[in-house]
């Protein structure tokens, strides 16, 4: 009995050991990376590729399920995986130490090409931070296991003192702690240095030639957890497909249009300061956003009109479809009908965002945004091209992977308040959410007090405008009891959005919001 509780407690000494030279091995390129610039993160790499090559069905899930904290959910998810290798490498490395070598070796080469396939990293470069990771996951293992060693002799012989058994565990704790050191200054000196590198604190943006009115009383409802007319650059949702922020440095930045055009065009970015510029209220929402979702937002924009950069480069007759490209790290494309950007709708490329520039996270220095079209189709962040192709010439990012080419947005409304699942007290209180339909504008919402009730005509917040949300709300006597409340809401046209129930692939989520709430 004795000798099997010794194999467990050795068994679980290797695993500890395994786990956190691995850490230590991520810790360590993290930090390398962070004081480096040329450096490329291995755990940025690797998210990056996990991002591409993971099924459409695995990234709707994730969206789903953790919205805007998705690439956290990934960073998790990528450290307990590589903690869970680490401890079966350890306690296999226990009897076969070449298991060790191929498994941290394995780890060093599949990140660095990883970190090659980026454009400005070549394989020599990527092949140096994986080198050093795997290297000192390799000598944390073997110097744990060496105090282990003499751990194990004295589990043998339980009389005598367990000194060596401390000692073991005291340096799997230095390991842990020189990986979180490694991990967490290696990730603040990446963080600080793009922003740094970038040059956006030193950005003044011009007066536009066309100023946004500001909002006015009438359109924002001050009620208790309704959603703003207007959403702070902190709170807007943010998804796109990098693992972590982009590096665009402002210095070396520069706006190409390319492909069908008379005239093809490199625009820096003062030079893109120097256009006229207008402010625009600009609702954008993402294709995943479930019905009542929170992937929704209302901001005010600053660019330059994208039909004068297009006037300017001269689009040829034969150009059916816009091609955004995104910083060539982040591999990302957009495509829409190049007819969007001409039938009046706005569509701007935008450098600022609720009267400061464009925030890192949603696209410094330069972005596309355009009203009505949902963002995977049309808001290419940290852009870099705007290429003019054949409608069949090119499929953007997410159409090969099951989405639809074309993406209008679908009229929608959300109930705020009362929260769904929630209790409220009986008697008179407000029900209120909001609505969008950007391009064609809310003309009514209706609501819905209870089931099978009579459908109440909401009242509406004055409307920036046809490309912005609203706020609604009804005024509901509410009775004792579990009620359940729905919302339906029609554009400008007069449609009112379907009642049909679809999930958000392939083109948008559609159906009524419905709430349930106890009332007592």
């Amino acid at each position: 009995m004795h000798n099997v509780e010794v194999v467990k407690s050795t068994r679980i000494r290797s695993g500890i050991a395994g786990a956190v030279s691995a850490a230590l091995a991520l810790g360590l390129s993290e930090f390398v990376a962070g004081l480096v610039s040329s450096l490329p993160s291995l755990v940025e790499s690797l998210g990056n590729w996990m991002i591409d090559i993971v099924p459409k069905s695995v990234k709707d899930f994730a969206i789903s399920v953790f919205g805007t904290n998705d690439k956290l959910a990934l960073l998790i998810g990528i450290g307990i995986v590589t903690l869970l290798i680490g401890a079966g490498t350890g306690i296999l490395a226990r009897r076969h130490s070449w298991v060790a070598i191929v498994v941290f070796l394995g780890f060093g080469v599949l990140a660095s090409l990883a970190a090659a396939r980026e454009p400005d990293t070549s394989l020599g470069i990527a092949i140096i931070p994986g080198g050093l990771a795997a290297f000192a996951g390799l000598a944390s293992l073997q110097w744990l296991f060496s105090l282990d060693e003499d751990t194990a002799s004295r589990d043998e012989d339980p009389s005598r003192e367990n000194t060596s058994r401390r000692s073991f565990l005291v340096g799997a704790g230095a390991v842990v702690g020189v990986a979180a050191l490694g991990a967490g200054f290696g990730r603040a000196l990446l963080v600080r240095g793009n922003k740094a590198a970038a040059g956006r604190f030193d950005v003044v943006l011009p007066t536009a030639t066309e100023l946004a009115a500001p909002v006015p009383a009438a359109a924002e409802f001050a009620i208790e957890d309704l959603a703003p007319v207007v959403v702070p650059n902190v709170d807007f949702y943010r998804i796109d497909t990098a693992f972590a922020v982009p590096r665009v440095s402002l210095p070396d930045w520069s706006l190409k249009v390319t492909g069908q055009v008379d005239r093809p065009l490199e625009i820096n970015y003062q030079q893109l300061l120097d256009m006229d510029m207008v402010e625009r209220y600009i609702t954008l929402s993402c294709v995943s956003n479930q019905v009542g979702g929170g992937l929704v937002g209302n901001a005010k924009w600053l660019g330059v009109p994208l039909v004068d950069v297009l006037n300017r480069a001269g689009v040829q007759a034969g150009a059916e479809q816009l091609v955004g490209r995104s910083e060539p790290n982040n591999g990302f494309t957009v495509g829409f009908p190049v007819e969007a950007a001409f039938d009046g709708r706005e569509a701007l490329i935008a450098v600022g965002m609720n009267g400061e520039p464009l925030p890192f996270e949603h696209g410094f220095p330069a972005r596309l945004v355009v009203a009505g079209l949902y963002g995977y189709v049309s808001a290419t962040k940290w852009l870099t091209e705007i290429e003019l192709t054949g409608w069949d010439d090119f499929d953007a990012y997410w159409v090969p992977r099951g989405w639809s080419k074309e993406a209008p947005i679908k009229t929608q409304s959300r109930i705020d308040t009362p929260n769904s699942g929630g209790s409220v007290a009986a008697g008179p209180r407000t029900v209120a959410g909001v609505a969008w339909a950007p391009h064609r504008g809310i003309s009514e919402v209706e609501v819905q007090l209870g089931e099978g009730k009579d459908w109440v005509v909401a009242e509406l917040s004055e409307s920036l405008s046809d490309d912005s949300w609203l706020q609604w709300k009804v005024e509901w006597e509410a009775p004792v009891g579990r009620q359940k409340l729905r919302v339906r809401a029609a554009d400008g046209d007069g449609n009112v959005q379907t009642e049909e129930i679809r999930p958000p692939a392939p083109d948008g989520a559609t159906g009524y919001h419905t709430i349930a709430v106890t009332v007592v």
